[in-house]
């Protein structure tokens, strides 16, 4: 994070905000140990987070994760349909695309593999550790927060359809049907 020039959390804000860069993982890696450090990068659009002192196989284990998730795309199966729709809420899995009211929501390809795999359950609830484990690629005891700092994110994406992503208190998280 404490980049010369320019600070990691500005450089993953424009790589998230470029269009054609907003698909590049982005793993933090910093000496910063503060909850609101971790929170803000997520926030900003890292994929993960990781906190010096760190295990080199730890490290290695959550690079290979992001790379995994980020070179097999979204889960498109041949009998899901083309497009889902939730209202005004357009749904792409084939373009890895959303859109409110015709609109591209350009989201990261965190926050439309968390749509997506809500949107696949419509009125059933995801646990956050099954969220984890399918958008993520792990479940880690601890890190059920970075879903909650995710699901913030796509809500304000998704302005006045983000009422279609409903908190089930205790358990998790759900699409309204």
């Amino acid at each position: 994070l404490g980049l010369p020039g320019i600070d990691g959390l500005e450089v993953c804000r424009r790589l998230k905000n470029d269009e054609t860069l907003a698909h590049v993982p982005v793993l933090m890696l910093s000496a910063r140990t503060e909850e609101f450090d971790r929170i803000l990068g997520l926030e900003v659009g890292a994929d993960d987070y990781v906190v010096k002192p760190f295990s080199p196989r730890e490290l290695a284990l959550r690079v290979r994760a992001i790379l995994k998730r980020s070179s097999r795309g979204a889960p498109v199966s041949p009998t899901e349909p083309k497009e889902i729709r939730l209202g005004s809420l357009t749904i792409d899995p084939g373009g890895y695309r959303a859109f409110l009211e015709g609109s591209d929501l350009n989201l990261t390809a965190t926050e439309f593999k968390l749509l997506l795999s809500l949107a696949n359950r419509q009125g059933r609830v995801a646990t956050r550790d099954m969220l984890l484990e399918e958008v993520w690629g792990y479940a880690f005891r601890g890190y059920e927060r970075t879903v909650d700092t995710h699901i913030g994110r796509l809500r304000r994406k998704l302005g006045k359809a983000g009422h279609l992503v409903e908190t089930i208190r205790g358990l998790g998280y759900r699409v309204r049907v």
